[in-house]
């Protein structure tokens, strides 16, 4: 099971139709993603989050789906569709057409319409044409992002503010019509304690304590007919500065490179048009004798023929880099010629293959309960 299935299969629950994850008929469902709740994080401190807790000793494990980043993993979760499909194939990517690189999340302007990036339908598409009600609740700040353009289309956008108050007014969108809905609200507060502070500080346990007491208000409020799954975007690990790798400083690794995209521990690499095939193997071979040890070196041809990024449609295929470098140790790959400090700062991690970073829970709450 996978993240792409969630959405998808809670349609299909309140259509009544047979679905990939076995969940019963409802007439309402709400899917609460919680940015950076690994499923490995969760179980290591589920002592701080009883109603989590409860529901997962009897959980699903689903994987996230490569790479462990939250714009392809939205993507994938409201599209049902893997990144190779949808097109956002990491946190950035090449934007061919302008030749440039396009930070999914917060990076775009009028050169890039969300409408056609984000190639797919949304669920929240499907869910309106069935005649069903289609909600997202969130922040105010992400209400007209690109981001949000891209991958909540189709869906009604409700703004709540504290984290209590966006899960308790998805809750009350199947309680405030008797015309079937599905809700999708996000939780962001989890991933930025991690980021910040690292998932083992004591800031991402009080984040986890706080989404434990909101969630346990909000299922205790359920309907009958009303299901409430819990699932996330990827997991975390946590990277110190030691552990950093200043990958320009073998400038051998960067010949013919023309951008840099992906996130620290899943770099993608572009080269420069024109760029011979003897070079590009080179460099590829490069990378593979420097960093094997320590990551997953491959060319796009690999990537997407291993299935890393699902079934790649020729419209993605030049948004995926030249080369992958995904990290297999506790390591983040930098570049020291750009000044980001804020990002090198940053604690806990996530994009790559460790089972901390792609399985992730599904917990099942009221109508959905096991």
């Amino acid at each position: 099971m996978n993240l792409s299935d969630v959405l998808s299969s809670s349609l299909q629950a309140i259509a009544g139709e047979d679905n990939r994850l076995s969940l019963p008929a409802v007439r309402h469902a709400v899917v609460l993603l919680v940015d950076g709740l690994g499923a490995h994080n969760l179980k290591a401190r589920s002592g701080h989050a009883r109603t989590l807790a409860a529901a997962l000793s009897r959980a699903a494990v689903i994987q996230s789906g490569f790479p462990t980043t939250t714009a392809a993993a939205i993507a994938s979760l409201t599209t049902g569709t893997r990144p190779g499909q949808h097109g956002l194939v990491g946190y950035s990517a090449l934007d061919p057409v302008n030749n440039r690189v396009l930070h999914q999340l917060s990076g775009w302007d009028s050169l890039t319409d969300p409408a056609t990036w984000q190639r797919m339908p949304t669920v929240f598409e499907r869910a309106s044409e069935s005649g069903f009600r289609a909600v997202a609740v969130g922040a105010a700040r992400y209400r007209d992002s690109g981001f949000t353009r891209a991958v909540l289309r189709g869906a009604r956008y409700v703004v709540a503010g504290s984290l209590a108050e966006r899960i308790r007014a998805a809750v009350e969108v199947g309680q405030s019509s008797d015309q079937p809905s599905l809700t999708y609200v996000y939780a962001p507060e989890l991933d930025m304690a991690g980021h910040a502070n690292g998932w083992q500080s004591p800031q991402w346990t009080h984040a986890l304590e706080s989404l434990d007491a909101a969630l346990s208000t909000a299922v205790a409020q359920l309907a009958p007919d009303q299901g409430l799954l819990v699932t996330a975007d990827h997991g975390m690990i946590d990277i110190p500065r030691e552990s950093h790798v200043l990958f320009d400083t073998a400038p051998e690794l960067l010949e013919g490179i023309a951008h840099v995209a992906g996130e620290p521990r899943c770099l993608q690499l572009y080269f420069h048009t024109g760029v011979s095939i003897e070079v590009r193997a080179e460099v590829l071979e490069r990378w593979r004798e420097s960093e094997a040890s320590r990551a997953w070196v491959t060319s796009r041809e690999e990537a997407i023929a291993a299935g890393w990024f699902g079934a790649v449609s020729p419209d993605v295929t030049d948004r995926i880099g030249d080369i992958i470098v995904a990290a297999r140790k506790s390591v983040a790959y930098y570049d020291s010629r750009i000044a980001n400090e804020k990002g090198r700062n940053m604690i806990g991690q996530h994009g790559s293959w460790s089972d901390e970073e792609l399985r992730v829970p599904l917990l099942r709450y009221g109508a959905f309960a096991l």
